[in-house]
């Protein structure tokens, strides 16, 4: 709180209060924000693509909105195969004392079961899940994801075995989704990733085939799944190629990764001319210290350390310091969704306002002693005058005990706020 805030509210609250000549009474603001009810009446500040979206999805929608640009997610993605599939979980808690936010799944290898349950218990903590496919056309991991080069006349053709043999890939990935929807979970969902850099087989046919792609896909998870629990997650490489952007209709958060050690600031100016949602850091390697997204001023939705190597090979250091750093939000200091809403902003002011009063009403504990001991003297000559003015003039009508008309009444009152606002200012530089 600034000085200057703080000390105008006293200055008004020691004037006003010696002006009634009464006890100082500060006004607390009563101002609540409406809390939803849990039967889908919460209504959304900000629009998900999918005008269907849950209430869970779309508070976390909201959440994320309105902290871009003020606060990070902390976020890291897990591997399966390092002994537990919480390897980077438990080095992350043994180096910074904290969990992230948010913890990134892979469906690779077909790992739908096993996603699901590790999504549930994360959720459960109160954590956030994203989750990413590393896939063939017709499923398995990364080496398919990598060495398929489909016919895209094929491919995006309905009735064609290619077109087929896809869907029921996609198929798989829609039922573990849907679990995730009836346990109550929302998914940030992050299919074909680093498109743009087009070394994975969805970016190989080139912009307008994987425009076609996402777009299938997104009809197809929300219209035709009815998957209500999905926040869309467009996620371009480093590079930021143009001509590759599906249309926002078609996602919810846009995003860029780098393995380059910086914050990401090339593509944060490119994203920022492509679309106003949110944006993310979803992949990265070594963490750049806190206060050079703050330099750069990306202030990104969240960012994402990759696994194994990519998160051990942080500075313990500097991992230490963004997991506790204010700008940093960790697994504790997520809300509870089920009733989050987006603070009002008449109410934000109010309760400031509401700070500045308590912060006054402590001080003026401190500010009546001395007060007092300081205008004693005066209401003592006050109140004498005011008895010998009042014996020796018994015709004098009640205006004239009004401070207006009597000017030793004035006195005592400009007196009395002299001596609290001097008080008031030696307590406040005395609490700074």
């Amino acid at each position: 709180m600034k000085r200057s805030k703080t000390l105008a509210a006293v200055c008004a609250a020691a004037i006003t209060v010696t002006a009634m000549g009464a006890t100082t009474v500060f006004a607390q603001n009563d101002n609540t924000v409406q809390t939803a009810s849990s039967d889908s009446g919460y209504q959304s500040k900000y629009q998900l693509s999918n005008p269907n979206a849950d209430e869970n999805t779309r508070r976390i929608y909201d959440y994320i909105c309105e902290n871009f640009g003020k606060t990070m997610l902390s976020c890291q993605q897990e591997s399966t195969w390092m002994g537990s599939p919480d390897y980077e979980m438990d080095y992350i808690e043994d180096t910074t004392g904290k969990l992230p936010a948010m913890r990134g799944l892979d469906f690779m290898n077909d790992d739908f079961d096993g996603v699901v349950e590790r999504a549930k218990a994360w959720d459960e903590k109160g954590g956030l899940v994203t989750i990413c496919w590393h896939t063939g056309v017709n499923g398995k991991g990364y080496t398919e994801s990598l060495g398929d080069n489909p016919d895209y006349s094929k491919l995006l053709t309905e009735g064609t075995d290619e077109y087929n043999s896809m869907m029921a890939s996609w198929d798989n990935a829609a039922k573990a989704l849907q679990e995730l929807e009836d346990a109550g979970v929302t998914v940030l969902w992050r299919p074909f990733h680093e498109f743009d850099g087009q070394w994975f087989w969805w970016g190989k046919g080139g912009s307008e085939n994987f425009i076609k792609l996402w777009q299938l896909m997104y009809d197809k998870f929300t219209n035709e799944y009815g998957l209500d629990n999905l926040i869309w997650v467009l996620g371009y490489s480093g590079e930021v190629k143009n001509g590759w952007y599906p249309g926002d209709e078609y996602c919810d958060v846009v995003g860029s990764d780098t393995y380059d050690n910086s914050t990401n600031k090339n593509a944060w100016n490119k994203l920022i001319k492509i679309t106003d949602k949110p944006l993310a850091f979803h992949e990265c390697g070594n963490v750049p210290v806190v206060s050079q997204f703050e330099k750069d001023g990306d202030i990104w939705s969240w960012f994402m350390v990759w696994h194994t190597q990519h998160i051990t090979g942080n500075n313990k250091h500097n991992l230490k310091n963004v997991y506790n750093s204010e700008l940093v939000i960790t697994l504790d200091e997520l809300p509870d969704f089920s009733d989050y809403t987006v603070p009002d902003e008449s109410q934000s002011s109010s309760e400031q306002e509401s700070s500045d009063v308590s912060d006054v009403s402590d001080v003026s504990s401190e500010t009546e002693s001395s007060a007092a001991e300081t205008s004693s003297e005066s209401i003592a000559d006050t109140e004498s005058s005011r008895n010998t003015s009042s014996a020796s003039s018994s015709k004098a009508s009640s205006a004239n005990n009004s401070s207006t008309d009597n000017p030793n009444t004035g006195a005592t009152a400009g007196f009395s706020a002299l001596a609290v606002l001097t008080a008031a200012i030696i307590a406040i530089k005395k609490r700074r």
